[in-house]
């Protein structure tokens, strides 16, 4: 069983990055990939999704930089004492380096730091706060940050399209070492026989690029190609709702606390029909189940610290808080995580314009 306790280990401070462009769902451009089965108001009341933001110029770690570095001057962090970055996302620079190799440059963060990059998608921040916490709770590493988003697209078409379901975000987790701090606690699980449920057929080397990727298709209802995600909606809906409920529960029977004490709980930003029926398997009050869908859309791995930047700002810095945290998604991974915060630092939500894309590490 994939189950994790961390000790010493707190959380510093969160921070976000969106770009400016804002896409209302109500209001489709040129770019919006419409389905013919919903009218625009319809899929707002369904997915619970009204705009979204977006960029054609901005990549994932464009947006982790501006959040890092108004997060590491909100804490009054010293560069030279980060000694860490996990970079999660699944739309990195470059097939190869690491993007994380890039980000400790642009960061200007010293050469002895650690970096990683992991591929994953709507389970990766609690992925990346394990690993980032694994690093600091033996205080191998007294500072670390965890990048956790997804922005731009690996392809460009003839024809650009916006699903109007996900939005773009990059986000900042800080972690520290501190004696006392209290225990995170994590439960995992894989089902990799529903690869493909979530998936972006070309670009790997299984199948590699061909003048074929980019040609458009239909899948269940869209246009597409073969170099962007596609979805079994129903397939993921199924899977969300019955395993996410599951591993909080699992994760409290384990640790031996009662799940419903917990002050939040924040759930990867799938889409509100299936976050309703989560939070209702589970018997949640509405209050406790903050969502960021409404404005910023599906925002990938990144959606719950995202989440926790934009809903509850204000609202949780100067007081103990108690959070269960669950990602699900693409894998078909999940991932779930007991924590508390205490004089933690959100920051301001970053907007990143596109004339900010990263313009010294282009090759």
């Amino acid at each position: 069983m994939a189950f994790f306790e961390f000790k010493n280990v707190k959380i510093a401070g969160i921070s976000a990055g969106v770009p400016k462009n804002i896409g209302n769902n109500l209001h489709p451009t040129e770019y919006d990939k419409v389905s013919s089965d919903y009218a625009p108001e319809d899929f707002v009341k369904t997915t619970g999704v009204l705009e979204r933001r977006y960029s054609f110029e901005l990549t994932t770690s464009d947006l982790c930089y501006a959040a890092a570095e108004k997060l590491i001057a909100d804490l009054g962090w010293e560069k030279s004492e980060i000694e860490g970055i996990i970079f999660v996302s699944q739309t990195p620079d470059y097939i190869l380096p690491a993007t994380s190799c890039i980000l400790q440059d642009r960061l200007g963060l010293s050469k002895e730091c650690y970096t990683a990059d992991i591929s994953l998608g709507c389970s990766g921040w609690v992925y990346g706060l394990n690993i980032g916490a694994s690093l600091v709770s033996s205080g191998g590493l007294k500072k670390v940050l965890v990048l956790c988003g997804d922005a731009k697209g690996r392809a460009k078409t003839a024809v650009r399209r916006l699903n109007p379901l996900f939005g773009s975000a990059g986000t900042v987790t800080a972690l520290e070492y501190q004696e006392g701090a209290p225990a995170m606690q994590f439960h995992f699980g894989t089902d990799g026989s529903g690869f493909d449920a979530i998936i972006t057929p070309d670009g790997g080397s299984r199948n590699p690029v061909t003048v074929n990727s980019f040609e458009n298709y239909e899948f269940e209802g869209s246009e597409t190609h073969r170099l962007a995600a596609r979805m079994k909606g129903m397939d993921v809906f199924s899977f969300g709702i019955t395993t996410a409920p599951k591993s909080v529960k699992k994760l409290g029977e384990r640790y031996g606390f009662n799940y419903l004490d917990a002050d939040y709980f924040v759930f990867h930003q799938a889409n509100m029909k299936m976050n309703d029926m989560i939070a209702k398997k589970l018997k949640l009050p509405k209050e406790k189940v903050p969502s960021s869908m409404y404005h910023f859309g599906n925002t990938n791995g990144g959606s719950i610290p995202m989440t926790i930047v934009s809903e509850l700002n204000g609202k949780i810095e100067d007081k103990e808080t108690s959070f269960i945290c669950c990602g699900f998604g693409v894998g078909l991974s999940w991932g779930t995580v007991a924590f508390k915060t205490n004089n933690v630092v959100i920051s301001d939500l970053v907007e990143v314009s596109d004339e900010e894309t990263d313009k010294v590490h282009v090759v």
